[in-house]
């Protein structure tokens, strides 16, 4: 099983920002995507969706505050903006986009890897409501990625863990295939639905007490799944 890591895009046309960013974010145990174009990293942002975005202003195509606006009409995803302009302007002008911090060029990376872990504990509070989630049997500890089943950890796999986070969040309601497919693997798996079949299986062998004939994600024919709110003391006592 891989470890599941935060994914951190970094959207910069130089090449010598990206490999120092990558130096010292793979150091700290981050998964690295890159682009070197606004255009890209909007699309890529749309695709993998990372965790949280370093995104410099200065590109060869767009700039950064419109790639903010882009992004910002369907996703909140963490935005720090990484950038030589350090006018109130600019800054303020950035912060209204969307960004959620602003960092000036040249940075300290002690203080950047603060602001980045800042961020994504903000984000993962504010997507889930909470910074662990129960559902009977099952606890997700969001800021550390570890699953327990039982008291138990579970090792899964980074889809697996993010379709489980997905059925947790939103436990007790209907979810279509679409609806799942595209917040876990994005727009262009839309119909993928034998794929998504088989995640959720997997998911039922390491959390169901019968995988043959699940209680915890159950099958809504014809439409997608959904996760039943489990009682604690049903469970004990089942």
């Amino acid at each position: 099983m891989r470890d599941i890591k935060n994914t951190i895009l970094i959207v910069d046309d130089e090449v010598q920002i990206r490999k120092m960013l990558n130096i010292f974010l793979d150091a700290s145990d981050y998964r690295i995507e890159e682009s070197e174009s606004g255009k890209q990293a909007v699309r890529m942002a749309h695709s993998i969706k990372p965790d949280l975005i370093l995104l410099d202003l200065g590109l060869p195509d767009i700039d950064g505050k419109e790639v903010i606006s882009q992004i910002r009409e369907w996703s909140q995803v963490p935005i720090i903006v990484l950038s030589v302009r350090a006018m109130d302007e600019e800054v303020t002008t950035a912060l209204n986009a969307g960004a959620d911090d602003y960092v000036v060029k040249p940075f300290n990376a002690d203080v950047l890897m603060a602001r980045i872990k800042a961020n994504l504990r903000k984000a993962t509070v504010k997507q889930a409501g909470e910074p662990e989630l129960l559902n009977g049997h099952i606890r997700m500890d969001l800021m550390r990625h570890e699953v327990y089943c039982d008291d138990k950890k579970v090792l899964l796999t980074p889809k697996e863990y993010k379709l489980l986070r997905f059925f947790m969040i939103n436990r007790g309601r209907i979810l279509t295939h679409r609806q799942i497919l595209n917040e876990v693997w994005g727009p262009a798996h839309g119909e993928d639905t034998q794929y998504l079949r088989v995640y959720v299986g997997q998911i039922r062998e390491k959390l169901e007490r019968d995988p043959a004939n699940p209680a915890l994600i159950v099958t809504e024919p014809g439409v997608g799944y959904r996760m039943e709110t489990m009682q604690t003391a049903i469970l004990q006592a089942a």
